[in-house]
């Protein structure tokens, strides 16, 4: 099992994004996602969505707010997945220009749904967008979306 966070950063009507360009054997190369990362023991969800803001994106994450439990059963052929998501308003910081997993860039809310993206990712981005908290769980066979389920809190 593999416990992650997930964040989305949000200003003046723009989300910043990774594209996964930079790692060998990224299950996710090639692809555009939020910020985040595994989770380490002991570390709470939201220590883990600052820790990983901060190393992957240079930004001090100030309040992030839960939005959301994903769930991706046997997501890499080897393991589940869950992942707590996070919407983040506040940050301090400069914007690092070096992040070791992929480019980092904002993008246009309008134009978050043109990114390849996870096809899960399109659903729970709008659900995002439409201020709703939620539970999901998005069964991937062959990197393709077979199934999906949601609870809105």
């Amino acid at each position: 099992m593999i416990l992650a966070t997930l964040a989305y950063l949000k200003k003046d009507g723009k989300t910043l994004m990774m594209h996964r360009i930079k790692k060998d054997r990224d299950v996710h190369q090639g692809k555009w996602n939020g910020l985040g990362g595994k989770m380490h023991a002991g570390e709470t969800p939201e220590e883990c969505v600052i820790r990983e803001i901060r190393e992957e994106a240079g930004l001090e994450a100030i309040n992030p707010k839960l939005r959301g439990v994903l769930t991706f059963p046997d997501f890499d052929g080897k393991q589940d997945w869950y992942a707590f998501l996070y919407t983040v308003t506040e940050f301090s910081g400069r914007l690092s220009k070096d992040c070791p997993e992929g480019h980092l860039e904002w993008i246009d809310d309008a134009k978050l749904q043109s990114l390849p993206l996870w096809e899960g990712d399109y659903q729970f981005l709008k659900w995002l967008e439409d201020g709703k908290n939620f539970s999901a769980k998005f069964v991937y066979v062959n990197k393709k979306l077979t199934d999906s389920k949601v609870v809105f809190w």
